[in-house]
């Protein structure tokens, strides 16, 4: 559920990497553990997390219970603290040197006990899991901590908490504080689970710098049915939010002798490019892959600005360069070139050394004739799905190759299509030469994850930036030095003030725009800075310090991969004395965890690195990130499924479908729809329907004379399009479309702010797809049959259908209940409404509600019949035939019996108007 909060003017989005909790728990009924409270509190301060969780549980048994304590968190967070409270004795996890923890770890391992707690599943996530034996009537007290900076990606920040408690839970809250001084311009919800009566257990409020999100259902909230332990909570909830900024150089908070210094500068122009696409298409890519890619090449094509440059390579086990040069991505070059990708095949070996030499040296040469323009920032984009076998296939000995030369003129980015490459391998090539690596997960929303990546890279902004602080007032500083900075990012550099440091904080940010030297400056004043993290309702002690050793680690982490041996042993020892001593439990570092005497006693907590997931089989599901926590009752019942619940939801194997039903207004009263043949396109009935249908001859009462109509010879069919006129009569129209164009233009109106089109297949009546687009907020929704698209602010999120969605943004609120009918409707706007159904074969259902909201503006193959229709009886006609004149055009109307299936199966036979367009 996404909930609005009023924005401040100037706002640009903000990506935070998702930070997401999950709550599970197992059933009281079943072996007698039962979490009586569950709690998350996260309190974001300046983009640094800092999230508890904290599970109460009882044994009801009468005999000794194992509980599950578990969780999922972010990948990029590192755990704090974690311990159990078993009567009254508390039991700390201790954090030591890997080394150190490592003895313990194997002789667990030698007993045939499960010793580690943390392993990566999904696509960004880490499972923590710790089990304790619980006696009769005893009380257990989880609490586990981490912490994480959470990164601008694609314009926004997010934090996402996953809740799943799989039983009713008397005390289950999440607080949700939000600190950020900069100002808040934007705040939303969103979750997957809620209803109409969760939604009144939300408070969101907001003031200029602070937000207070609180969840707290009751029990009878929470209860599927009464007097039931099944839960309706089962899903996600989402917070995203925005800053605003200026065109400055950034903004300095100081707090407790620490300052971070956040850069993003509002209102740059975007820097042309020149891209070189480096595509795999060795026999390993074929299939789904191949098509993904071909599918998310096209699409990236079309994204090219017109002053890029680009040229496309493909390789197996040899080389080929679409053209002999960099070309503009004009129209009619960026055409040829989909034309060109569309026809990309996989077969041969992987010569991934000769691929990316062959790139660089064409960059090279066009550089040297002076074919590229001038201010440009030349990148390569390598897509690969396994490791090299043909040519050179030493690792060490490619990365050395493609390092000398680029020669630090050109920045590589590489992704790694699902888990037959070695991630390690790809990782260190792009760092070494100022890109980075990203993991493409094979699933059905591979062009997706493709798609977005290219727009985080899309729009580079400034080259070679440097920050510049006085050094008598500063030291230990974080990264100063980066080479590109690209829009919806953010850089951050954080450090500690010198103890007689001046009393305003200067800082001086340059870099480089096209065509020309840029220099942003800055200050803070430090007794200002310091009053401003004061509310300890908000803050936590000491978090910018925190937030520096974070990022202190996380970058001296990644620097290692490219440092040499000796430089990468000095950043290893200086993070590692950072771990120990902030207590972050990292690569370097591991928890062991303390239990009672005579239970298991060496569980280690360690963290997994990125290519420990290399050749495993893993269901990813739709989301980047997915976190968790939760109780288990035993090892034998867990509650968490080896196939994570997906972003979107999986298409059942039932036929029904809901469809809107009841008074106008009414934007949750539904009816079953089964065996759905054909596409109803409905508006909403008046209370009382004024034609009344039954079979065999039964006369329909219309406001024109009675119409008599036989018994059908053929089973009554649901019409492809079912229009509820305007007017008093609330008459319906039957519409079905027999010319067909690509896409079609269903429904246009401008003052609404909405354009609904489509792919309609006369052939097979129904409709492909279906993308509809809101001019405030611009938000575009595209529905195919396989799962929904919604792309806001160049950031695309996948659906599947039959998930439950409640979102609501600024102007336009989304919801998708499990049955698969997604609406999205707005204050004073027409209710669109899209339905997948079962058969991927008979395409999506089209329904409409509210549509006296439509303006006398409205156009469209459908929109025409909600300006002014003027109805005719022929001369000689009987009453089951009109003539509808419609701006201008004449339509011939017949009264007929069909199915409507807005009040669920078997269907509700109506008399409408059939009509031809």
């Amino acid at each position: 559920m996404k909930v609005p909060v009023p924005a401040h003017i100037g706002s640009i989005v903000l990506v935070l990497p998702l930070l997401l909790a999950v709550l599970q728990t197992a059933t009281a009924q079943k072996n007698g553990i039962q979490i009586y409270s569950l709690t998350v509190d996260s309190k974001v301060s300046s983009r640094f997390a800092h999230t508890v969780v904290t599970s109460r549980v009882v044994n009801r048994a009468e005999e000794a219970q194992e509980a599950i304590f578990e969780m999922e968190l972010p990948k990029k967070a590192f755990i704090t603290n974690f311990s159990m409270i078993i009567d009254g004795v508390t039991y700390p996890g201790n954090i030591k040197e890997k080394a150190t923890a490592q003895k313990q770890y194997s002789e667990a391992v030698a007993r045939g006990e499960s010793a580690g707690l943390v392993k990566a599943i999904g696509r960004k996530m880490e499972q923590f899991q710790v089990s304790v034996s619980v006696a009769p009537a005893a009380k257990v007290t989880f609490e586990l901590v981490y912490e994480e900076l959470l990164k601008r990606h694609l314009g926004v920040y997010e934090l996402l908490l996953k809740v799943r408690p799989q039983q009713v839970v008397k005390h289950l809250q999440m607080d949700i504080h939000i600190f950020e001084p900069q100002g808040i311009s934007f705040l939303e919800t969103e979750s997957s689970f809620m209803t109409n009566e969760l939604a009144d257990a939300l408070t969101v409020s907001q003031n200029k710098t602070k937000a207070h999100i609180l969840f707290k259902p009751t029990l009878s909230q929470q209860q599927k049915s009464p007097g039931q332990q099944d839960t309706v909570l089962d899903g996600n909830f989402i917070v995203r939010y925005d800053v605003n900024r200026t065109l400055s150089g950034g903004s300095i908070q100081i707090e407790n002798g620490y300052f971070v210094h956040y850069f993003a500068p509002e209102g740059l122009p975007t820097m042309p490019k020149n891209v070189v696409f480096v595509i795999d298409k060795s026999g390993s890519m074929s299939g789904r892959k191949i098509q993904q890619t071909r599918e998310a090449l096209i699409k990236i094509l079309s994204d090219l600005g017109p002053k890029d440059q680009f040229n496309l390579i493909t390789f197996s086990s040899e080389v080929t360069q679409w053209k002999p040069q960099l070309v503009p991505a004009s129209t009619e070059n960026v055409d040829e070139a989909k034309r060109y990708a569309a026809g990309i095949y996989a077969l041969g070996g992987t010569n991934i050394n000769e691929a990316m030499l062959t790139a660089v040296r064409r960059l090279k040469s066009d550089n040297q004739a002076e074919l590229l323009s001038e201010g440009s920032v030349s990148l390569i984009i390598l897509l690969t799905d396994g490791d090299p076998t043909v040519g050179e296939t030493n690792p060490r000995k490619i990365q050395k190759n493609v390092q000398e030369a680029i020669d630090g003129q050109y920045s590589l980015f590489c992704l790694g299509f699902g888990f037959d490459v070695s991630y390690a391998f790809l990782e260190k090539m792009a760092l070494d030469n100022g890109g980075l690596a990203r993991r493409i997960y094979e699933d059905s929303d591979s062009a997706l994850q493709l798609q977005d990546f290219y727009q985080e890279v899309a729009n580079p902004l400034l080259t070679t930036v440097a920050f510049q602080y006085p050094s008598n007032a500063v030291e230990e500083v974080t990264q100063d030095n980066f080479r590109l900075l690209f829009k919806g990012s953010e850089m951050v550099v954080a450090g500690k003030l010198r103890d007689k440091s001046p009393d305003v904080l200067s800082a001086i940010v340059k870099g480089k725009m096209h065509k020309q030297n840029v220099t942003f400056q800055t200050k803070s004043s430090v007794a200002k800075q310091e009053e401003e993290f004061q509310s300890p309702k908000y803050i936590f002690h000491n978090f910018m310090e925190r937030l520096w050793a974070y990022l202190t680690i996380q970058q001296q982490l990644e620097q290692m991969v490219s440092a040499s041996e000796a430089e990468s042993q000095v950043l290893k020892d200086r993070a590692l004395n950072l771990s120990l001593e902030y207590n972050f439990v990292t690569p370097l570092t591991s928890m062991v965890v303390t239990k009672p005497e005579g239970q298991e006693q060496s569980q280690v907590a360690e963290k997994p690195v990125e290519d420990d997931n290399r050749h495993r089989n893993i269901n990813t599901g739709y989301d980047l990130s997915r976190y968790g926590i939760g109780l288990q009752g035993s090892r034998t019942t867990g509650i968490v499924s080896n196939s994570p619940q997906r972003f979107g939801a999986r298409v059942a194997d039932s036929t029904e479908r809901l469809v809107q039903r009841g008074p106008p207004g009414d934007p949750f009263h539904f009816s079953h729809l089964q065996n759905m043949e054909d596409l109803v396109f409905s508006p909403p009935l008046l209370p009382s329907d004024p034609h009344k249908s039954l079979l065999h001859g039964t006369e329909i009462q219309n406001k024109g004379p009675v119409v008599t109509i036989a018994p059908p010879s053929a089973p009554i069919q649901a019409p492809p399009v079912l229009l509820t006129l305007p007017g008093p009569s609330m008459d319906r129209l039957c519409v079905n479309i027999k010319h067909s164009q690509e896409p079609m233009n269903l429904l246009s109106d401008p003052d609404q702010g909405i354009q609904v089109t489509g792919q309609y297949n006369t052939e097979k009546a129904c409709f492909h797809w279906i993308e509809v687009t809101f001019k405030n907020p611009q938000v575009r929704v595209h529905a195919s049959p396989e799962h929904v698209v919604v792309t806001r602010n160049r950031r695309n999120s996948a659906y599947k259908w039959k998930e439950t969605l409640y979102s609501v943004l600024p102007g336009l609120k989304m919801t998708m209940n499990k049955t698969g009918l997604l609406m999205l409707s707005g204050p004073d706007k027409v209710t669109i409404s899209l339905l997948s159904l079962d058969d991927p074969r008979k395409g999506l259902l089209l329904l409409l509600r509210d549509t006296d909201h439509f303006s006398s503006h409205v156009n469209g193959t459908l929109g025409q019949f909600y300006q002014d229709v003027l109805w005719e009886t022929p001369e000689g006609a009987d009453d089951n035939k009109r003539l509808l004149k419609v701006q201008g055009k004449d339509y011939s109307a017949t009264r007929e019996l069909k199915l409507d299936y807005q009040e669920g199966p078997p269907g509700k036979e109506i008399s409408c108007w059939s009509v031809d367009v």
